[in-house]
This record gives structure tokens, C-alpha cells and sequence, in this order.
């Protein structure tokens, strides 16, 4: 399966449409579409990026986040340690107030049997 075909089902599965991604994403369709038939290897690295952290995809293997392991999880956990030591105090408490309201349902658990 090519980038490209994984990109297109990735997005088809969270997503009614690629005009819907897009709208979200604010990528323009006409430019999406173009790299979906043609290729993404022609497309700026930044919205490569964009997209990949949209739909929970590796940007350096194209597997989902699930699936990182070794060097890729390493750098996705250090994508988020630094996104969260930007926040301010408020910021860090809420963001960890969410992450454990979204722990504590079963549709977000890695592993339901884990539940508190």
C-alpha cells in the first residue's frame, strides 16, 4: 500500500469526506487531491506533518500511533513531553484533568480491563 492510499483511508475512516479533512485541516482540496492521485512526494513536508498528526499517523512510517515502536514511539513521546512543557501551569493541569476523564471511558482506553 502506497503513502498515499494509506493517507486516503485514513482520512475516509475518521472523516465523511476528503472536503470535510480539508475543511478542518484547511489544506486546499484541489491540493490534496492532486497528491492522493499523483503522490504525497511532491507535497510540502509541513503539511505532510499536519496531516499525519491530524489522523494519528507516524510521519516517518505512515502506521498508526498504536503501532509505533522503538525510535518512532521515542520521538512521538518527545513530540508530546514538548507540547505540554509549552503549556502554562493552568494549561498542564487541565490537559491531565482530560487525559484522565478520557482514561476513565472505555471508547479511549488502550486497554479496557485497565479501567479504574
Amino acid at each position: 500500500m502506497t503513502k498515499s492510499e494509506i493517507l486516503k483511508d485514513a482520512i475516509l475512516e475518521q472523516y465523511k469526506s476528503i472536503r470535510a479533512f480539508c475543511n478542518e485541516t484547511g489544506i486546499p482540496y484541489s491540493t490534496l487531491v492532486t497528491a492522493l492521485d499523483r503522490g504525497i512526494e511532491g507535497m510540502a513536508y509541513g503539511t505532510v506533518l499536519r496531516m499525519c498528526e491530524r489522523l494519528n499517523l507516524s510521519p516517518a512510517d505512515f502506521s498508526g500511533i498504536e503501532e509505533l515502536s522503538g525510535a518512532n514511539r521515542k520521538l512521538y513521546e518527545r513530540k508530546l513531553i514538548s507540547s505540554f512543557a509549552r503549556l502554562n501551569k493552568d494549561g498542564r493541569r487541565k490537559i491531565l484533568e482530560l487525559m484522565d476523564d478520557y482514561a476513565m471511558l472505555e471508547k479511549y482506553q488502550a486497554d479496557p480491563s485497565r479501567s479504574r
